[in-house]
């Protein structure tokens, strides 16, 4: 992608993103589900964040349901709670509420996460994390004491060869779209 803003690098990602939702995302969605779990393995992840996805990100909910089956794993989503996330276990009924995101009910607990799978719109060549402009999941990092593994998800690849986040944007040990796993940061 050419040289742009954060502003203009991020509506021209979710033109792509929208587009690239509409041809093959459960395929896409399968494919990286499978990725996240080789990671799960390889990281020996039991306390998992994941997400209940809007439209133009990687659908996590197969996922989510597998794992909660096999039982060996405790799966956390987020809650938005002002200006940040709390980290909640993930619950039926969810209910639709801010941005048009669906949640569980808040049912706060305290756990050290291990693996955090987070939606991305972009990233850049700092593999920092570009998403709606909010900063809940920067925050949220932000406040922990330490750091767990985080995965970026994304349908299909947006990145800009030049820098647009800062300091304070997460940054990932593993991204993963429809193609596979691009990085592991050491």
């Amino acid at each position: 992608m050419r040289n742009l803003t954060k502003s203009d690098f991020r509506k021209e990602c979710i033109k792509k993103l929208k587009f690239c939702s509409k041809f093959g995302k459960k395929k896409k969605d399968n494919f990286i589900s499978k990725e996240i779990q080789k990671i799960i393995k390889i990281e020996r992840a039991k306390n998992i964040l994941l997400y209940v996805p809007l439209g133009i990100e990687y659908n996590a909910r197969d996922l989510i349901d597998s794992l909660r089956k096999n039982k060996q794993h405790n799966i956390f989503v987020p809650l938005m709670v002002e200006n940040s996330l709390k980290v909640v276990p993930f619950r039926l009924p969810l209910y639709r509420k801010k941005f048009n995101i669906y949640e569980p009910n808040n049912s706060f607990k305290r756990v050290k996460i291990d693996l955090a799978v987070v939606p991305i719109i972009g990233t850049d060549e700092t593999n920092r994390r570009v998403g709606f402009g909010v900063g809940f999941y920067d925050r949220f990092f932000a406040s922990l004491d330490y750091r767990p593994k985080i995965i970026f998800t994304q349908l299909c690849l947006c990145k800009s060869n030049t820098t647009l986040t800062q300091e304070h944007d997460i940054k990932s040990d593993y991204i993963i779209t429809h193609k596979g796993r691009l990085w592991k940061r050491f």
